[in-house]
């Protein structure tokens, strides 16, 4: 492939609904482009954009993947995005790389939430918009309804520039409402210089308002039109691409991925219509980037994938200034240099080796040492430093241990490569419960990873429930005596205390204090009452989670000349805070969520009484966006643990949610009971082994 200048350079996404079509429709756009030979596709697992094995066994795009074709003198780099919510990381990278999104959805009245999402998102990033409606062949298809249905949601600025031939099973064809010629087929076959009969007065319609949007765009044009004059089509195109780079004007296009019919006009509308680096530099805390060969230098990393077999591969989208094989460039987010050895062009699952990386332009570069996802490639002369990409936050969490020895040894680099691909997933060990959490953005985002783990690096789990952080404390005071007395032939052991033990306000944490008076107890023998009563706290005090919140304070003991020592004042400060904590009534504290949940309006009911439901307390309700309210909440942690799952079937996947731990408090005595009774059970059962 061939160098291009940026103005002759498309970076688009291919984004949409799960199963809208994406990846056919970027297959048939290669096939067209004549990028390839034959038609891939997801069933047979043989596409060009979906070629890992987990996305050819489960038949869904789980990465986005680059592949540039070449179209009329331009260079398009196609970027095919998942679709499924679990993988909403990509979006929020790519969204970052490119100047448009080609929306898929599919030819019915609802629109999907990934049609919402994504359009949410290009929004954001002030993104050229385009939509592609799809499967008009299919039995159910309602391209009436879903123009309906795109008009009250968007309003006027969504335009048909496109209608289909034929309804249904009798698609056959695009109306291109531009030039009023007809196209079958997957090239350009039969043209029509007017609308065949019966489409005349539904094309003249709806080209009038395709006019009316463009003149828009253009301040000139619109005095044209408005003097009654007839707008050319190398005028009307003008002023749609300066509708679309603004924002005032999303086209709509039809076809088929499944056939091919549509796509030689999306490829023309992409060169001719959706505007290029140049067009729309982008700008970063107020710098515009112009993509200028001379330019700084400034490359930013949107995507990285990890190979056990060829390492790791930094995906590069240009900026400004030229990116060269053999350069040595600053990664100004870590401050490290890097050598540039391995410099490609992607193709999706194919790579082609490349000299440079003009700007506005896409590149792949293999075995840096230090660089990942959200980092920025400069020179230490230009020293630019990008802002890095806002993914979302998990939401979803299990626990995973390793299945074997060997597997321990290999889990910790296998999950660090696998973290440098997907900012969205995390790692952490908890130290409260002992565990190695794993969280993401649902279940199929968590179970990709760990097929991950052992297809990839040979690591083997097992996945378990991720236990809540449970704290325990007591209500009241109390004393008690902490005696501790052995004797087993010869030196016995021997250590008394008395404590008290106090609560304190929730966060305090533990406080110890010694009143012993007249050497009632050496004070050598002091700190080991102390470092006992911690180490018992660790153990808990009525179900085995870790004991917070109180004072207490040793004020009186005895000893013994011969037999007392640390170990047995240890084991006495141990005694003594068991003893007391039962008399000043321990209980279980359990970790508040605070809760935030946007959803549509109509589903606001659902969603308070499902929070009611887990237990949740209702802070305040507020208007977010149009049709969209946030309700806020206190949730104990505890029900919380497939919420995100939940959440998805009560909105079908439009409500979204942000939590944090706002605090703990104490449990209702019922489940407190329930956690008491298991640990009992559990010890029952240990000590019977």
């Amino acid at each position: 492939m061939k160098q291009y200048t940026a103005d002759k350079i498309r970076n688009v996404a291919i984004v949409g609904h799960g199963g809208s079509g994406k990846t056919m429709l970027v297959e048939h756009v290669l096939y067209t482009a004549g990028a390839i030979d034959r038609v891939g596709s997801v069933d047979a697992g043989n596409t060009q954009s979906d070629f890992d094995p987990l996305e050819i066994r489960r038949k869904i795009s789980l990465s986005a993947s680059v592949v540039p074709l070449e179209w009329h003198d331009c260079k398009i780099n196609l970027i095919d995005v998942p679709g499924y919510p679990d993988f909403i990381g990509d979006l929020h990278g790519i969204a970052r790389v490119v100047e448009s999104m080609i929306i898929v959805c599919e030819a019915k009245r609802d629109l999907d939430v990934g049609f919402e999402l994504a359009y949410e998102v290009a929004q954001q990033h002030g993104l050229a918009t385009c939509i592609f409606v799809n499967k008009l062949e299919r039995d159910n298809a309602d391209f009436e309804g879903l123009m309906d249905t795109l008009h009250q949601t968007y309003g006027r600025k969504v335009v048909n520039t496109q209608i289909p031939i034929g309804h249904q099973a009798a698609f056959s064809g695009v109306l291109d409402l531009l030039n009023m010629k007809v196209y079958k087929g997957k090239d350009r076959g039969v043209e029509f210089e007017e609308a065949p009969s019966g489409y005349s007065a539904e094309a003249a319609e709806r080209r009038e308002k395709m006019m009316d949007a463009a003149a828009e765009g253009d301040d000139d044009l619109a005095l044209k039109y408005l003097e009654g004059e007839q707008l050319t089509e190398e005028e009307i195109e003008h002023g749609l691409l300066v509708g679309i780079e603004t924002g005032r004007v999303i086209p709509v296009l039809v076809g088929s991925a499944m056939s091919g019919i549509g796509v030689a006009t999306l490829l023309d509308r992409i060169c001719g219509e959706l505007p290029s680096p140049v067009d729309v530099p982008k700008e970063f805390d107020g710098t515009v980037f112009k993509p200028e060969v001379d330019g700084p230098l400034a490359g930013f990393v949107f995507k990285t994938t990890a190979d056990p077999f060829v390492g790791k591969i930094n995906y590069v989208r240009m900026f400004s200034g030229a990116l060269k094989v053999d350069q040595t460039v600053l990664n100004s987010t870590r401050d490290v240099s890097e050598r540039v050895h391995n410099l490609f062009t992607p193709h999706g699952k194919g790579q082609e080796a490349s000299t440079v990386v003009g700007p506005g332009d896409i590149g792949a570069i293999a075995k840096l040492s230090d660089t990942h996802t959200g980092d920025t490639l400069t020179t230490s002369k230009d020293h630019i430093l990008l802002p890095p990409i806002n993914f979302p936050d998990p939401i979803y969490r299990i626990a995973i241990r390793p299945a074997t020895k060997a597997d321990e040894d290999k889990l910790g680099n296998a999950l660090q490569r696998l973290l440098e691909e997907d900012p969205t997933f995390k790692h952490t060990r908890d130290t409260a419960t002992h565990q190695e959490i794993l969280e993401g953005m649902g279940d199929i985002h968590l179970d990709t990873v760990i097929e991950k783990l052992k297809a990839k690096f040979g690591v083997s789990v097992v996945t378990e429930d991720a236990r809540v952080p449970y704290l325990e404390t007591v209500k009241g005071s109390a004393k008690a005596q902490g005696r501790h007395k052995r004797q087993t032939g010869g030196k016995g052991q021997f250590g008394d205390c008395w404590v008290e033990i106090e609560p304190l306000e929730r966060g305090a944490g533990f406080q110890f204090d010694n009143k012993v008076v007249g050497g009632a107890i050496p004070k050598n023998f002091i700190p080991a009452i102390e470092k006992g009563i911690r180490e018992a706290m660790d153990g808990g005090l009525i179900a085995g989670y870790p004991a917070t919140d109180f004072k207490i304070t040793v004020y009186d003991g005895s000893y013994h000349d011969v037999d007392s020592n640390e170990a047995a004042f240890k084991m006495a400060g141990a005694i003594g805070l068991r003893a007391a904590a039962e008399k000043a009534q321990a209980i279980i504290l359990e970790p508040q969520m605070g809760v935030e949940v946007d959803v549509p309006d109509e589903c606001v009911g659902d969603v308070v009484g499902d929070l009611n439901g887990r237990r949740g307390r209702l802070q305040g309700m507020d208007p977010v966006a149009p049709g969209k309210t946030r309700v806020r909440a206190t949730v104990p942690m505890a029900t919380m643990m497939r919420y995100a799952l939940d959440l998805r079937s009560i909105t079908k996947g439009r409500g979204r949610f942000h939590q944090s731990v706002s605090h703990y408090e104490e449990m209702p005595y019922p489940e407190q009971q329930a956690l008491v009774a298991e640990y009992a059970k559990s010890r029952a059962a240990h000590e019977e082994h």
